[in-house]
């Protein structure tokens, strides 16, 4: 599979310039058109301000691109059938010349280390009757890149979320805060082990990760949407509640809970679930484009990732090599 990089990334990534992921799902999903496309390069612009380049991801008649122009973008804001496509249906999506908005995988082929998301998936409620869980908590098993998000959706099990991020060893912290945030919420009413506060912290952290080797797996930055732009906890709780309740009177189960529920939560909270929604993709990604930007932030992955650029990849003893040096210079860098 050959990455389509536009000339902008391509040449940020190959002088080891800032560049930061953004998802294209919130504009073919996320938010109604045109408003889509207008946030979209609201966005894009927040990451040009913080002095980093940013690589909206999506796959456009079966190629794979990172980083798109303004004709890409309309596409992407305008046009019906455009799919979500996880890492497993990536090759299906290109054999059939399919279109998506997709993510962090195909950040991390092209070599982007720092990734701005409302949220990643995770566990999903009554686990125990349909063993639902998103195919987004094993990228993040095998993935070395920095996801700044806010964490993930209340209407998940946030603590089965958490609990599974720890087996396969993702570090997660609060930037800022001691608890992990809750997408729509600041608070989730879950602790984390770790904080980063700034910049340079989490870039000492990525660092630390390289040198030190391990899973190969990522690093979750929860940053809590700003108290003032959650949707209020009160009306979250009645709301969750009620849906809850109507998942029991109306024999709602298994798979079908995690659509039911956001829906839910939209429609009977007068626009305020789309509006914090909103606010926590926002918020994260001048922190994902300032820590892209903090001198000591990695700029190219020493860790499972297969391309850097449209070329193919080379062969795997030459790229083994490559990244044994790379790793050697990490430990160096580290340790000065």
């Amino acid at each position: 599979m050959v990455l389509m990089m536009s000339e902008e990334v391509r040449e940020a990534i190959a002088g080891g310039r800032p560049v930061v992921a953004l998802e294209s799902t919130i504009i073919a999903h996320g938010l109604p058109r045109p408003r889509s496309l207008r946030v979209a390069l609201e966005l894009e612009a927040a990451v040009r301000q913080e002095g980093a380049v940013p690589a909206t991801i999506a796959v456009l008649d079966g190629r794979p691109r990172v980083g798109l122009d303004e004709e890409q973008w309309e596409r992407g804001a305008d046009e019906d059938g455009i799919r979500k496509p996880g890492h497993r249906d990536l090759p299906l999506a290109v054999a059939a010349g399919a279109s998506g908005a997709t993510t962090a995988l195909l950040a991390a082929l092209a070599g982007i280390r720092v990734f701005a998301t409302g949220g990643p998936g995770g566990v999903h409620r009554q686990w125990t009757v349909a063993q639902d869980e998103s195919a987004d908590l094993g990228l993040l098993a095998r993935t070395r890149i920095t996801v700044v998000c806010a964490g993930v959706k209340s209407v998940l099990d946030v603590p089965a979320t958490l609990q599974r991020l720890k087996t396969p060893e993702v570090a997660v912290a609060g930037y800022g805060t001691d608890r992990f945030p809750g997408f729509h919420l600041s608070d989730s009413g879950q602790p984390v082990d770790w904080r980063l506060d700034t910049p340079a912290q989490v870039a000492e952290a990525m660092r630390a990760q390289d040198a030190l080797g391990g899973a190969g797996s990522a690093l979750v930055v929860a940053n809590p949407v700003p108290e003032a732009e959650q949707l209020d906890p009160g009306l979250h709780a009645r709301v969750l509640g009620e849906a809850l309740r109507a998942c029991e009177t109306e024999g709602v189960t298994g798979q079908t809970v995690t659509p039911f529920l956001p829906d839910h939560l939209v429609r009977h909270t007068g626009g305020a679930s789309p509006a914090a929604n909103l606010a926590a993709v926002r918020g994260n990604v001048r922190p994902a484009a300032r820590v892209a930007a903090s001198p000591g932030t990695p700029r190219v992955p020493v860790t499972r990732s297969r391309a850097r650029s449209s070329r193919p990849c080379s062969r795997a003893p030459a790229r083994s090599r490559r990244r044994r040096r790379a790793a050697g210079r990490a430990l160096r860098r580290w340790n000065t």
